[in-house]
């Protein structure tokens, strides 16, 4: 048995003890005075942008996905489908979206009309403005408002997916024209409108069709999440917790908790620009020492599933071809000896995570596998917002975080053209092939899908060869809830769609009460 599997049983065995003490003496101290007309949502990091154009974070597209709509969505299969527009196809370059006549207006009560659509889109594709998204709409070669309700795209080339590119938030042309700051007050047709943000660490949001109101808390320390949530003070919480928390909140059933199977991608991510790990040796040494599978066993109950690309074998995007790099400490060692590293002469690397105590944990294991292998690893850690701007700014040798809510194939030309470095796109490792170049770009001139199916197959296996990053697992996702809550769901890329029908127990019998007696 590997040492850090031994040492890593000791410590969560010591620290499962601690953490039961710690949230037994907590839990018995007395509780504020707590407001039930409010649902609070416990997060471990705040939105970065409540601007759909800017936006790349996991916790902006859950939020982002409140307080705005899109021309399109996708169903439970990954499958898109209309959301606020339905679409047409006239010719091969030319899409026609036509608005739902039953859309809601925007929060401020004007109507969404297509000069709105139009005035989102261009917004994105104006270089000037530095759209992360830019580069993977950059098909469109021109918007055209037909009507009020209906808006055209014309296309460089055809593409068969194209309507499922369409997912950004739908903003106010009028709001747009005048530089109107999103970040600082959204305005959208979602389903929940901007409240207020008293402080950096709450914001307020507003159910439209009944007026409650949400209160989402960044708590970045998962026992404190744990706690507040026992004792009423939150009402839910999703992911970011340790094993023996997990555990501890299922025992204790002072709290609903669910657990479903997800598709978020973890990986291991470097800067190809540096004179180290732009080594590819250096590179499959690292994906070489690392026992993912211990890992996952010890770190995350084995739930988990290793990863190989965006995604699984088993979506009709995945690769069944590719298998996931086993763990082979000796090849790491042999690897490392032929760049001239030993024992006496270790490698020294950097890796920044968040302060998000499960992620240094992590980090820390990951440390100790390179180490059994003669590779020094230091880790640094920072809050969320210094982390993930260094990692977008290319400062960095190595980090890891996961792509949440993957579902279509432009995620290729986003992450992985030479085009889409930071801040044109979200090839934050500066990676550069100009093979898989060609290929991103060929694949738009394919009107079959199989045969565009067939050139993203070989994309991903190019990456995966070049290991432009490790693949580690897809993560799942835990939730737990006040037990007074009802309606919060879980959904395989983790978003917030639920929080449409969460209320508590007591205003449910309140409204049937009141329905049979109307009846």
């Amino acid at each position: 048995m590997p040492s850090f599997v031994l040492r890593n049983k000791v410590v969560e065995r010591s620290r499962s003890c601690f953490v039961i003490l710690f949230l037994t003496l907590t839990l018995t101290a007395c509780r504020s005075n707590i407001d039930k007309d409010l649902i609070r949502y416990g997060l471990d990091s705040m939105p970065v942008k409540l601007d759909p154009r800017e936006a790349t974070d996991a916790t902006s597209y859950r939020i982002n996905r409140l307080l705005y709509s899109a021309l399109v969505d996708f169903d439970n299969s990954s499958k898109f489908i209309p959301g606020l527009a339905s679409w047409q196809l006239i010719n091969p370059t030319h899409y026609r979206f036509v608005l739902n006549q039953k859309r809601q207006p925007f929060h401020t009560g004007e109507k969404l009309t297509a000069s709105d659509v139009k005035a989102t889109y261009d917004w994105i594709l104006d270089k000037e403005n530095g759209s992360p998204h830019r580069q993977t709409l950059s098909i469109i070669s021109e918007i055209k408002v037909v009507d009020l309700e209906t808006v055209d795209f014309i296309l460089n080339n055809p593409d068969p997916l194209f309507p499922a590119y369409l997912v950004i938030g739908i903003m106010p042309q009028k709001l747009i024209s005048s530089a109107y700051d999103f970040n600082a007050n959204p305005v959208g047709s979602g389903t929940f409108r901007y409240r207020s943000r008293p402080d950096p660490n709450t914001l307020k949001l507003e159910r439209v069709r009944d007026k409650q109101v949400f209160e989402f808390i960044r708590i970045p320390s998962p026992e404190v999440r744990v706690m507040k949530l026992m004792r009423g003070e939150i009402d839910i919480l999703q992911n970011g917790l340790m094993p023996e928390l997990k555990r501890f909140l299922a025992k204790k059933g002072r709290a609903s908790v669910s657990y479903l199977e997800g598709s978020d991608f973890a990986y291991l991510g470097f800067n190809l620009e540096d004179k180290v790990v732009g080594q590819l040796k250096v590179r499959q040494a690292i994906g070489f020492a690392i026992d993912r599978e211990a890992i996952l066993q010890n770190l995350y109950g084995g739930q988990e599933k290793l990863a190989t690309t965006f995604f699984p074998a088993e979506h009709w995007l995945g690769n069944p071809a590719i298998k996931p790099t086993q763990y082979d400490p000796k090849r790491a060692k042999k690897l490392l000896k032929e760049l001239g590293y030993s024992p006496d002469k270790p490698l020294e690397l950097s890796y920044k995570t968040s302060t998000n105590p499960f992620r240094i944990r992590v980090a820390t294991v990951i440390q100790d596998q390179l180490r059994q292998v003669g590779i020094n690893m230091a880790i640094q850690s920072f809050d969320w917002g210094t982390f993930y701007g260094d990692i977008k700014a290319g400062r960095f040798q190595m980090y890891s975080l996961k792509w949440v809510g993957i579902k279509t194939p432009d995620i290729f030309e986003y992450v992985f053209h030479s085009k889409s470095i930071p801040p044109s796109g979200a090839n934050r490792g500066r990676y550069t092939n100009q093979q898989v170049d060609q290929l991103i770009d060929s694949a738009k001139t394919f009107d079959d899908l199989d045969d565009r199916l067939e050139v993203f197959r070989n994309i991903q296996q190019l990456v995966f060869d070049d290991m432009a990053y490790v693949p580690l697992w897809y993560e799942g996702h835990f939730a737990a809830t006040t037990n007074d809550l009802i309606g919060y769901r879980l959904t395989a890329d983790g978003n917030y769609d639920s929080l449409n029908y969460v209320e508590r127990k007591v205003n449910r019998m309140v409204k049937r009460k009141v329905e049979r007696t109307n009846n």
